[in-house]
């Protein structure tokens, strides 16, 4: 694998940074709703965004 410049690297960190914060809030807004429409909702997206995390955490390996 081609290593990644620094750029690359922090711009990495950056976009981990904040799917994690976005998976967090997603959680978090799930848990303190009673409607399960919308908890079921909220949770799909926390899942997607933590499907971005993971693909791109895979590349720093």
């Amino acid at each position: 694998m081609t290593q990644l410049s620094e750029k690359e690297l922090s711009s990495l960190h950056d976009l981990l940074s904040e799917e994690e914060l976005l998976i967090k809030k997603f959680k978090m807004l799930a848990q303190q709703t009673t409607d399960q429409e919308v908890k079921s909702k909220l949770e799909e997206i926390s899942t997607k965004h933590q499907g971005h995390f993971n693909t791109l955490y895979s590349q720093l390996k």
